[in-house]
């Protein structure tokens, strides 16, 4: 593991200790790093809206953001146990859960992946979400990496949370309804992109959050004016 790289990591997730930060870029950043650094393939996470109900909030790639809305269109799978129970739940070999998730178990498989570790994003006993981890070979996984994975999870959960603040409740509350707001125009962003370019998915949020970034501004409101052709994006299309 670099170990360099694991302390920028969570200094990066401290740092969002703000006010005011771009939720949906903050989660990105920690699915890629957990790709990059615990030898994960992919990586997803879910966060619970206002009504309790978990929603796809970020992840690495196109494809497992389509195995998590797998999940919770047919409610089964390692996510929502994780979320539910507020424990972590490690699959060392998904061919051996088809009794326990029949459809997610064949639908993962079929994507390519065969091992899946869902970790929940707590503090104390508040569990918000989980976030999950995709591997594309079986067999054990490593203690440590699982450490450091929940520890992670658990720097992004305060993150969340914003500790400082006494209404802890409301203001998560308020960031995840702004974040799932964001999502729908992020969404509309990368389709209109991808179309545009003739590009997929992925390369486009890929584009979008590569602009949002290099022109200080939040991945929202650059999807937002994209959308509206309210501004002109060199590079982008338009």
């Amino acid at each position: 593991m670099n170990q360099q790289l694991l302390a920028k990591t969570f200094v990066e997730l401290a740092d969002n200790l703000v006010a005011d930060f771009d939720l949906i870029d903050f989660l990105r950043l920690l699915t890629d790093r957990c790709v990059g650094m615990l030898g994960a393939s992919a990586a997803g996470v879910l966060l619970a809206d206002r009504d309790g109900e978990l929603r796809v909030m970020a992840a690495s790639d196109e494809q497992v953001r389509l195995l998590e809305l797998f999940q919770l269109q047919n409610d089964e799978g390692p996510c929502l146990e994780c979320f539910r129970t507020g424990t972590p739940v490690i699959v060392p070999d998904l061919s051996a859960e088809t009794v326990r998730w029949p459809r997610f178990a064949v639908a993962v498989q079929r994507s390519g992946f065969t091992a899946v570790q869902a970790l929940p994003m707590r503090l104390r006993d508040e569990v918000v979400g989980a976030l999950n981890l995709f591997h594309s070979t079986p067999g054990p996984f490593d203690p440590a990496d699982i450490l450091v994975a929940q520890a992670l999870a658990d720097v992004a959960t305060i993150s969340l949370l914003q500790q400082r603040s006494a209404q802890l409740g409301t203001i998560l509350n308020e960031q995840l309804q702004t974040a799932l707001n964001s999502r729908v125009l992020i969404e509309q962003a990368k389709g209109k992109l991808a179309e545009r370019q003739g590009v997929d998915m992925e390369q486009a949020f890929t584009a979008l959050r590569g602009y949002a970034r290099s022109h200080n501004r939040r991945l929202s409101d650059v999807a937002r004016a994209f959308i509206d052709d309210s501004e002109p994006f060199p590079g982008l299309g338009s």
